[in-house]
């Protein structure tokens, strides 16, 4: 048995409801599908979202490196010797993690299909269920509220609010969206890198002084400086999470020797795939640090995969699985769905993904 053919999908998928942060303002999703076909016709799928701001991969990038490099490298190949396969994939080529990713889940999902258990049991867990939180896109103190609002009726109980556009502006729309939510859910904050190190702690401690009972902040320094989240961390109470200045292994170890965070967010795209999404969740919990696994603006395909890696390994907080949440509709056929701040994994071989729409 052989892997017969490597394909990949440019899609375009409109969002119900724009996707603002502090680095972009997103009305689609932009992604390239990675489909690796065996000789008997079982399709795997991956994703490498085009997220210019924080990964700088482009679509066309994606799938010149998949078409031109990883395909001819895979093509009559035995998909079963997963590891091997996975290994060949991340030495092949520096950088280029979105395309590396997408590759890495297609060879999980075809070998979870060839052996006919979701992807989910493949990776060692059981539960089909992963519970998520939902983001609230950056905007004024009203509109945050009644977005919070909207979320809570509709069972949502984590609120990861979108903030670093205006820092002076920051700790009323905090204000606001407690206010409107109660004491029972749970708020936490993703700056994108938006706020200067003094900035943050200003803003975080006077969280802290209102009571406002927020589980962590995002990144809330630029990448780069390692030395400014240190200094965060070191001033505030407040759990502080690693995104964007983590990549790989190489990144997470610089943030642990610094002490620059509490915690770390893990994404298949900023690591290159599921395997080094495992070993940066392993480091962390040999260092003591909270991990969740997020996800980029993906479709159902991307999620699926990350939602099986939390259902398999676990992480300490609630996860960052929302993304194709957003969607207006589905690009993809099957896959994930969302029911009672879950997502839901299909009992089904693989990722439970048919094709692309």
């Amino acid at each position: 048995m052989a892997i017969a053919s490597v394909r990949t999908h440019r899609l375009t998928a409109p969002l119900h409801t724009p996707f603002v942060t502090a680095l972009r303002r997103a009305t689609t999703v932009e992604t390239l599908v990675v489909e690796i076909v065996d000789d008997d016709g079982r399709s795997g799928f991956g994703e490498a979202p085009q997220v210019w701001q924080v990964t700088g991969s482009s679509i066309a990038g994606a799938e010149a490196c998949v078409s031109e490099l990883l395909a001819p490298l895979l093509v009559g190949r035995d998909p079963d010797d997963l590891v091997a396969r996975c290994t060949e994939v991340h030495r092949a080529v520096a950088g280029n993690e979105a395309a590396r990713a997408a590759t890495d889940t297609a060879l999980h999902d075809l070998a979870a299909r060839r052996f006919g258990v979701p992807l989910v049991r493949l990776l060692g867990g059981t539960t089909l269920r992963v519970p998520t939180d939902v983001t609230l896109a950056a905007g004024e103190a009203g509109a945050l509220s009644a977005a919070a609002t909207r979320r809570v009726t509709e069972g949502f109980t984590v609120l990861k609010i979108k903030v670093g556009t205006d820092a002076a502006g920051d700790l009323a729309r905090v204000r606001a969206v407690r206010a409107a939510t109660g004491p029972d859910t749970r708020i936490r904050l993703d700056a994108n890198q938006g706020w200067t190190p003094r900035e943050a702690v200003r803003v975080i401690r006077g969280i802290e002084d209102a009571g406002l009972d927020v589980e962590l902040v995002e990144q809330p320094v630029s990448r780069w400086d390692l030395d400014g989240l240190a200094w965060v961390s070191d001033r505030v109470t407040v759990p502080i999470l690693a995104d964007e200045s983590v990549f790989g292994l190489r990144d997470l170890v610089a943030v642990i020797q610094r002490r620059a965070a509490d915690m770390v967010n893990v994404k298949l795209a900023k690591c290159g795939g599921l395997g080094a999404a495992r070993g940066l969740l392993e480091l962390a919990a040999a260092h003591g640090m909270g991990t969740i696994v997020g996800s980029m603006m993906e479709s159902q395909i991307g999620v699926g995969a990350a939602a099986s890696l939390v259902a398999a390994y676990g992480t300490t907080a609630v996860s960052d699985l929302d993304a194709a949440w957003w969607l207006a509709s589905s690009p993809v056929r099957g896959g994930i769905r969302y029911a009672d701040a879950c997502v839901l994994l299909p009992d089904a071989p693989g990722l439970g993904v048919d094709g692309v729409n």
